[in-house]
Order: C-alpha cells, then sequence, then structure tokens
C-alpha cells in the first residue's frame, strides 16, 4: 500500500508540472504579423471524395488570397472524384488534378499521392489539408502566410473535429483538444514534435531537400507528425493558432472507425525521436497510473482523503488548462464533462495503445 501511495504521488506531481507547463505556454501572447501575399500550393490527396470535394472546392477557390493553386491527387478513386475533377479544373485554372493509377509496390499509398501532388506543386509554400476538412473562414491562406518568413520551413496549424450530438463526439473532440494542446505548447515553448496533416505547411524545397518521406515510406500514417517529428526544430518552426487560421474536419461516427483511426495515428509515435517519446510516455503513464491506482487508494488506503483531494486538485486543472486551451485554440467545448472524459482517456489510451504496439500494418483507404 506504501508503494503504491508513493507511485500516486508521484504521478499526479508529474501530471500537475505538465498541465502547469501547458497553462503557461498556452498564455504566451503570439506576436501578430503582417499580412503578406506570398503564393501558396494547397496539397490534397483524395480517395473516393467526391462528395466531399463538392463542398470543398468553392471553399478554397474562395479564399481571399492573391495568389495560390489547389492541386488534389486523386488517388485511385472508384467514384465520381476524377470526372468531377475533370470539370472542375476547365473552370478555374488555379485547380489542378494530379492521377495516380496504381501505387508503386514498398510504396505506402497516401505518401506517395502526396509525394506527387509536392512535386507537381509550383511554389515554394505548401498547405496541406484533407477532403473532408473545412477551413472556418475565408481568410484561411492569409492567416497562415503571415508566418512564412525567411528562417521558417514549418508553420503548425490545428484542425478540431465539428461539433456533432452524442458521447462519441465529445470524446474525439476532447481527445483532439488534448493533442492540440501537447503540440502547440511543445512548439511554442522551442520543442516541436509534431503536426497535422489536415492543417499544416512547410517548404517544397525541405520536403525535396530530406528526399521527402524516404526515411519512413513503408510506414502506415507519419506523413505529418513523423516528417515534422524528424526535421522541425526550434528555429525552423511557427505555429499559427489564430481565429481565421482553424481549419476544422469532419469527425468519425462510429466507435469502430474512430478507434481504427487513433490505432493507425498511434502507431507512428514508437519512430519519433527518443526525447519525444520519453516526455508523451512520461505524460500518458502518469494519466494512466493517476487513475488505475488512486481509485483504488481513495477506497482502500488510510490516506483515501487525501488521495480523494489530489484526484480533484488535478481533475481542476485539467478542466481549467481545456478552457483555456478552447479558447486559445478557438474551439468551443464543454468542461462539465471533462472529468468523464478524462477519467475514460485512461482507459481509452491503454486499449488503443496496446493494439498500436501489437498491429504490425495498418492502412490508410483500400
Amino acid at each position: 500500500m506504501e508503494v503504491l501511495l508513493y507511485i500516486f504521488f508521484a504521478a499526479v506531481g508529474v501530471q500537475v508540472i505538465f498541465f502547469i507547463f501547458y497553462l503557461v505556454t498556452l498564455a504566451k501572447t503570439p506576436i501578430k504579423k503582417p499580412d503578406q501575399a506570398l503564393p501558396v500550393s494547397v496539397i490534397i490527396c483524395a480517395h473516393d471524395e467526391e462528395q466531399n470535394l463538392k463542398e470543398l472546392i468553392p471553399i478554397l477557390l474562395s479564399q481571399n488570397h492573391s495568389e495560390f493553386e489547389i492541386i488534389i491527387v486523386d488517388d485511385r478513386s472508384n467514384d465520381g472524384t476524377f470526372d468531377l475533377l475533370l470539370q472542375e479544373t476547365a473552370k478555374d485554372h488555379r485547380l489542378r488534378m494530379v492521377h495516380v493509377n496504381r501505387t508503386p509496390q514498398l510504396f505506402n499509398a497516401k505518401k506517395y499521392a502526396l509525394t506527387l501532388g509536392i512535386k507537381a506543386a509550383k511554389y515554394e509554400w505548401l498547405l496541406l489539408t484533407d477532403a473532408d476538412c473545412r477551413p472556418e473562414g475565408k481568410n484561411w491562406l492569409s492567416s497562415v502566410a503571415r508566418h512564412f518568413s525567411p528562417n521558417t520551413q514549418f508553420v503548425l496549424g490545428f484542425s478540431p473535429y465539428q461539433q456533432r450530438p452524442g458521447f462519441l463526439n465529445a470524446f474525439i473532440r476532447f481527445e483532439t483538444l488534448l493533442t492540440g494542446i501537447q503540440y502547440v505548447s511543445f512548439a511554442l515553448a522551442g520543442m516541436p514534435f509534431m503536426g497535422v496533416g489536415r492543417n499544416l505547411s512547410y517548404r517544397r524545397s525541405k520536403f525535396l531537400e530530406v528526399k521527402g518521406f524516404n526515411n519512413f515510406t513503408k510506414v502506415t500514417g507519419g506523413d505529418d507528425d513523423l516528417f515534422v517529428n524528424q526535421h522541425a526544430r526550434k528555429t525552423n518552426t511557427a505555429v499559427c493558432i489564430d481565429k481565421d487560421s482553424i481549419v476544422s474536419s469532419v469527425p468519425k461516427t462510429t466507435f469502430g472507425s474512430f478507434f481504427k483511426q487513433k490505432v493507425r495515428h498511434l502507431s507512428v509515435g514508437k519512430y519519433y525521436r527518443f526525447g519525444h517519446r520519453l516526455l508523451l510516455g512520461l505524460f500518458t503513464l502518469s494519466w494512466m497510473l493517476t487513475w488505475f491506482i488512486g481509485i483504488p487508494l481513495a477506497i482502500l488506503s488510510p490516506l483515501k482523503y487525501v488521495v480523494v483531494g489530489l484526484l480533484l486538485f488535478r481533475i481542476i486543472i485539467v478542466v481549467v488548462t481545456s478552457n483555456v486551451a478552447s479558447k486559445k485554440l478557438h474551439q468551443k467545448f464543454e468542461s462539465w464533462i471533462v472529468p468523464l472524459l478524462d477519467f475514460i482517456y485512461a482507459f481509452y489510451y491503454l486499449v488503443t495503445g496496446i493494439k498500436a504496439l501489437a498491429t504490425k500494418k495498418v492502412r490508410w483507404k483500400n
């Protein structure tokens, strides 16, 4: 019992340190950068995305930016994506299509499609998103472009999931908010470790210089977070979380599809740099230990009131951090449900983490 108490106290202490770090870092006021008209190439990979593209293309073409192009890579689609793009590219010269008939052996389909899109781009700055994403306004390109500079090679954006009814949607948005808190905070502190491909910008020349995804071509996923992890550093990375820069995404609607998505994402984590794996592992392990040890101690320990007090104190910090982050990242979130999601997250991560470690092969799309 005494050993468990020490472990519990240590876990809570680690959690408090992390969340105070997040609060302090997110409290920083970003430097307001002047508008600039650097051209941008928007890259989107699409596999059977006809319906999403019908909504997305007009939104992108209506962006208030002086010079940009949109490159959509039709990756072996079986629906009407190809025909739709033929029609739309004929209407506006800023919209271009790259068609993929097949993926070479030993090459991940998403990375191959993305590589072809990047090679086809004519501008230095690339801005990546997905077909099921929606910029929140008409100034997305301009907002991100304000963070381009001679020394910058990466600009990390944020992409929340759209709010829908139901508990699953609340959990998805909580998990996404927590991920945003982590990578935005660490990047603001000069330790970028990931980005999300739904809202990520980097230089074309940097991609070509490092030979793209050659170091992890066989890994499913990682075209965003692993690429950033390998090449983003304090001196070459900027963070863009302006209100105009937010890109929302359509959330999964079933537990099964969400679980598969998160296993794919987490399976890439083992390829992160050692220091990042250590910090993220410490944060997650301390989260799980806080609940897995804290609950039994709150019932059985002679110091159960102390244990309960520490659990409540940590919950308050999590709620406060979530509230501050939701405002900073322009994502509305219901604070009242955070304690429940906090508790469930420990079990969720245990299951998905084990599954991600055990799974040898995951897929992007068929």
